[in-house]
């Protein structure tokens, strides 16, 4: 059997570009003592993998040059040398960016296909509903009442941001989006009180109409215009959780940064960077209490599915342009 995995070749400067990438072909490689071979079902692409892209010192190691790169995956064990799974068990693990994939044992984690989608667990039910639950309720120490901002709020851990706020309590939720479709989308379906389009107008008019009484809270998976707006309107006491800032990873020189920060001394604002990795001992009270709400319907998702591991990139780029609506996964 064959193969397919995604090489990175060369290290992108700005807009990663298609021949900064391989798709190569190898023989599916056999398990050894403790280890699984899973045919994955689904892959996760995600913003933060740009940085990882990338030769500079992060919080996580870069792709290596000339290997597969990695990701979420969800799929399928078709072979098992290890205690505790068999064949035909399904599995949650980081070997993505391929259709198949050997996994030590220690790193998978087996999941249920009967009761959610098996895609869920790479969106709503993963890293970035968790994401958005930690950030909210640990990093930016929401409490009822409180009003919310959440930038980039169409997308997977945006949409599960506001909507957790409304079903915490929240006074009042605001989203951010590139489209009409989007804006409507929030609104509508997610809950949200108010929503606007960032390209129709100046982020920041746009929010204090939105948010006249100021906001509480501010979610940030964007950076740049947004940033600086929610600090404009932040009220006293405000957090702003910082998430991602998907509008300056492709920058080729330094973004600036708010030009009003000093009014954090003003408001006794606080901002706080986190990363998930550092909130997985809340995983069981996340599943506990958001598995119902997605069960019952109170907390909906959407994904944007793209076919086939051939446009894996494709779908990774999608990501940067603000393509998808919700999570978006590959479905090999």
């Amino acid at each position: 059997m064959i193969n397919r995995e995604w090489h990175l070749l060369s290290r992108p400067v700005g807009w990663p570009k298609p021949e900064d990438f391989a798709l190569v072909e190898s023989p599916v490689p056999a398990p050894g003592e403790g280890q699984v071979l899973v045919r994955n079902k689904y892959l996760s692409v995600d913003p933060y993998m740009r940085g990882r892209m990338s030769a500079a010192k992060s919080y996580v190691a870069p792709f290596e040059l000339g290997k597969v790169m990695q990701g979420g995956a969800v799929g399928e064990v078709i072979e098992s040398k290890a205690e505790g799974i068999e064949a035909g068990d399904h599995v949650l693990h980081f070997f993505g960016w391929r259709e198949y994939a050997v996994v030590d044992a220690k790193n998978a984690v087996k999941v249920g296909a009967e009761d959610v989608p098996l895609s869920a667990y790479l969106g709503v039910l993963g890293m970035t509903g968790l994401t958005a639950y930690a950030g909210l309720l640990r990093t930016a120490s929401f409490k009822e009442g409180d009003s919310v901002f959440v930038s980039g709020a169409a997308g997977a851990v945006g949409s599960q941001v506001g909507q957790i706020a409304k079903l915490k309590g929240a006074s009042r939720v605001i989203g951010s989006a590139g489209s009409d479709e989007k804006v409507e989308l929030l609104v509508n379906e997610y809950g949200f009180d108010a929503a606007f389009n960032y390209k129709k107008g100046p982020v920041a008019e746009q929010l204090r109409q939105a948010a006249p009484d100021g906001i509480d809270v501010y979610f940030d998976n964007v950076g740049g215009d947004h940033l600086e707006a929610a600090i404009g309107s932040l009220n006293q006491g405000g957090r702003i959780a910082v998430c991602g800032m998907i509008s300056v990873y492709n920058n080729t020189e330094p973004a600036p940064g708010p030009a009003n920060l000093a009014r954090l001394i003003q408001t006794r604002g606080r901002i706080e960077g986190f990363l998930v990795g550092d909130h997985y001992d809340l995983q069981p009270q996340f599943v506990q209490e958001v598995g119902p709400w997605v069960a019952s319907g109170a907390l909906k998702y959407r994904e944007t599915v793209v076919e086939g591991v051939e446009n894996t990139l494709e779908a990774f780029l999608g990501i940067l342009r603000g393509d998808n609506i919700g999570k978006m996964v590959v479905k090999l």
